[in-house]
């Protein structure tokens, strides 16, 4: 096609205004003459999800097979960014094969509540392993010419209304939590697209907020591509084009079009604006028109291995007592559960795939046993059927086994996009099941299909817990690998499992009322608000066993020549089979300023070590990472001093600990008639100059007031020292007078 513009200065204003919002349901309008073709945009993330047919409609049941991935609850538990990278190159292949420019995901949204009806597709409860795997997943889906749509921007943590509802959030938390793992794709992977949510953000939605699309992502962070709405999520046009919104998607018939050519005509749009907006869609346009050949048909077979063997690597071993797993092939086994013949491995709503092949649990582990494997379902998916007569089946076949292994977890309708869970249990027939199996077998495995925590009230009789999560189409082999030990799990947790919803960090503040949602437990979401309560947990973040066992060395931790944290630690594999460990590293500061959580995620690493293999293993802490909002001066800030480093196998299995000093950002604040007494004293130029004039004042020697307060005898210091200074020259004693004060501070104002 010949490149007949590289702007919009040919365009007219009807054809700029059209460029902006969608031609149909996934596709932008075309203007021929310009050599501007249209574009495709799709839903994702962990899987191509192209409507068959005309683009018209959402098309959730009729989409073109692809692979299904498992879903970033999976994924994430790998904490293996190469891992996500080589997923995102296998969606970039697919994509670029069905002819599509963006690929919308992926959602890095944080895990604030394990209701939260779209969980499985988040990562974590943590925004450094969100933005990290969120990292590496839009360099691979843009390694194949195929752009990324990072999702949902911002603080959309729930289905509940979700098309109206305010996150209510102060400027620490928000910063620190909820755009920390945004900012971290985008500046390190720099996706084609940003995808605006559908809430409002402390009472503005998000797709007509200036501060947001434009002061935040472009400014501060450097975006440079496009900022695309959720699908319906926009609600005044023009507000939104001028605060940085520039593509509107479904289409609208050409209704909003018209009011932004109306809004340029009136002055109320300053065209410029416009032309920005279409500037950018005319560079994703030529993104994508020079996307690298990839020639069809897809190697399904290729893609159906490597979702295997992601898969594999997305279960988490919550517990295996007495080494019951891994099972020997020639076990005589019972499996028990319908979700060993009907998988659930996806998600419901905009991210349903339609899968190129599926495989089925029950189906593998007879592929990989030598011994006897019997079946029964135990219950039905959709409730119906005889439950006594199911679980009686269920027990005469644990009976006869030497070990059984029951599949459990939720239902298709207890989660998905559009709604919220109510609560965390399973339901009771399954429950009912599994006290009827171990009261037949105790040698029982459980292994669990769910898109996020469920209880677990059933952990201490149990001997072996596997956490299956929704693993794809190919998590049905990858659960039999697992299994019998062909792969040798190493999962973590990215999300805490809690021992009730009451302990949760939301528990009272979600989802909120009449329109609005407060995020009161501030920034401590996850485990770090288990951490700081000292509430005791079913799991911990970070936690996951293996078949193997790990020890670690000593750390050591030094700054390097740019201000971050260089950390290195042995790590050794102390068992009888190749094995792979996620060393967490977390970071403290004691007696900080600002309140902190007892320790936070700041890096990690995944490695694979033989039996008896030892490594030495490379952690980064970025100094950017150790800051906390300031919100005196609305920015990042170092606060300097002797950092905590804990090298760990999880938040709560610290392994080593080190500690290191780290020189803090200053942060120099205009002293006012308003600032505390102990601004006063604190101050470095203010606190000299106070000393020296009262050393004047006093001729050497300070009356008793002025002395009994320097030296705090009887508490006193602290008692006034939240004073404001411009109030404490009223009381008695007081050795200035206001005026003198407002010398003081003037002075000291001056020398900074």
């Amino acid at each position: 096609m010949t490149d007949t513009t590289d702007n919009s200065t040919d365009l007219t204003l009807a054809e700029k205004a059209s460029l902006t919002s969608g031609a149909d349901f996934w596709t932008t309008k075309a203007i021929d003459r310009a050599g501007l073709p249209s574009i495709m945009m799709t839903d994702g993330p962990h899987g191509l999800r192209k409507q068959r047919g005309a683009s018209d409609h959402l098309g959730l049941v009729d989409s073109v097979p692809a692979t299904c991935f498992p879903p970033a609850v999976g994924l994430g538990s790998s904490f293996d960014p190469e891992l996500a990278e080589r997923v995102g190159e296998a969606l970039g292949v697919e994509s670029a094969i069905a002819d599509v420019a963006v690929l919308l995901g992926p959602g890095v949204n944080i895990k604030r509540s394990p209701l939260c009806g779209r969980n499985f597709e988040y990562f974590s409860e943590d925004p450094i392993v969100s933005g990290v795997m969120g990292a590496g997943l839009v360099r691979g889906i843009q390694s194949k010419g195929v752009g990324a749509s990072l999702k949902h921007f911002a603080a959309n943590n729930q289905e509940f209304d979700r098309m109206r509802a305010s996150s209510d959030v102060d400027p620490r938390p928000l910063r620190e939590i909820y755009l920390r793992g945004f900012q971290r794709v985008v500046e390190d992977a720099q996706p084609w697209t940003v995808m605006c949510s559908y809430n409002r953000i402390n009472g503005v939605y998000a797709s007509e907020d200036p501060w947001l699309l434009t002061q935040v992502l472009r400014g501060e962070w450097g975006f440079e591509g496009v900022v695309v709405s959720d699908w319906g999520a926009v609600n005044d046009r023009v507000k939104g084009l001028s605060a940085g919104l520039d593509l509107e998607m479904p289409s609208s018939g050409g209704r909003t079009d018209a009011q932004l050519v109306a809004a340029v005509q009136d002055g109320t749009l300053d065209k410029r604006e416009l032309d920005v907006a279409v500037g950018r869609l005319i560079d994703l346009i030529r993104k994508a028109q020079t996307r690298p050949a990839i020639d069809g048909p897809l190697d399904v077979d290729a893609h159906h291995a490597l979702a295997r063997e992601v898969a594999g690597r997305s279960i988490v071993l919550l517990k295996n007592e007495g080494d019951l797993l891994p099972l020997a092939r020639e076990t005589k086994l019972a499996v028990i559960g319908a979700f060993a013949e009907q998988p659930r491995y996806q998600g419901a709503g905009s991210s349903l795939i339609n899968p190129t092949k599926l495989d089925k649990s029950i189906d593998e582990i007879r592929a990989l046993a030598t011994g006897a494997v019997s079946y029964a379902a135990g219950f039905t998916l959709d409730g119906s059927g005889d439950n006594a007569a199911l679980r009686k089946d269920a027990v005469a076949a644990a009976s006869a086994a030497d070990v059984a292994v029951v599949f459990l977890g939720l239902p298709a309708a207890a989660e998905s996009e559009g709604y919220d869970r109510e609560h965390l249990d399973l339901p009771a027939v399954q429950l009912e099941l599994l006290d009827a199996v171990l009261a037949a077998n105790s040698r029982t495995v459980v292994v669990l299909s769910n898109g996020a925590v469920v209880s677990l009230p059933f952990r201490d009789r149990v001997p072996s817990i596997v956490e299956g999560w929704l693993l794809g189409q190919a998590g049905g082999g990858a659960i039999a690998d697992v299994l019998y030990g062909i792969v040798n799990p190493s999962g973590k947790l990215t999300e805490t499992i809690p021992l009730r919803l009451q302990d949760t960090p939301s528990y009272g503040n979600f989802p909120g009322e009449f329109g609005h949602v407060r995020y009161g437990e501030g920034i401590l979401v996850g485990y770090r608000w288990y951490d700081a309560r000292d509430l005791d947990v079913a799991y911990p973040f970070g936690h996951g066993l293996s078949y193997t066992t790990f020890s670690y060395g000593d750390a050591s931790a030094a700054v390097n020549a740019n201000g971050d944290i260089a950390v290195t630690v042995a790590v050794t594999n102390t068992g009888a089979v190749a094995g792979r460990e996620t060393v967490q590293l977390y970071t403290s500061l004691a007696r900080s300023v600002v309140e902190r959580a007892p320790r936070e995620l700041k890096a990690f690493v995944s490695v694979a070590l033989e039996p008896g293999e030892t490594r030495e293993v490379s952690l980064t802490v970025r100094r950017k990472d150790l800051a906390y909002w300031d919100i005196r001066v609305d920015r990042w800030v170092v606060e300097g001093g002797e950092y905590t480093v804990e090298v760990a196998a999880s938040s709560r299995d610290i392994r080593s600990t080190v500690t290191v000093a780290v020189d803090g950002d200053a942060v120099r604040l205009p002293l006012t008639m308003e600032s505390s007494v102990a601004d006063l004293l604190t101050d470095p130029i203010a606190g000299p100059l106070v000393q020296k004039a009262m050393s004047e004042l006093f001729g050497g020697a300070m009356d008793a007031a002025a002395a009994s307060m320097m030296a705090d005898e009887d508490g006193l210091l602290k008692i006034l020292s939240s004073f404001p200074i411009g109030r404490i020259t009223s009381f008695p004693g007081t050795p200035f007078t206001y005026q003198q004060v407002e010398a003081l501070v003037a002075t000291a104002n001056a020398q900074r």
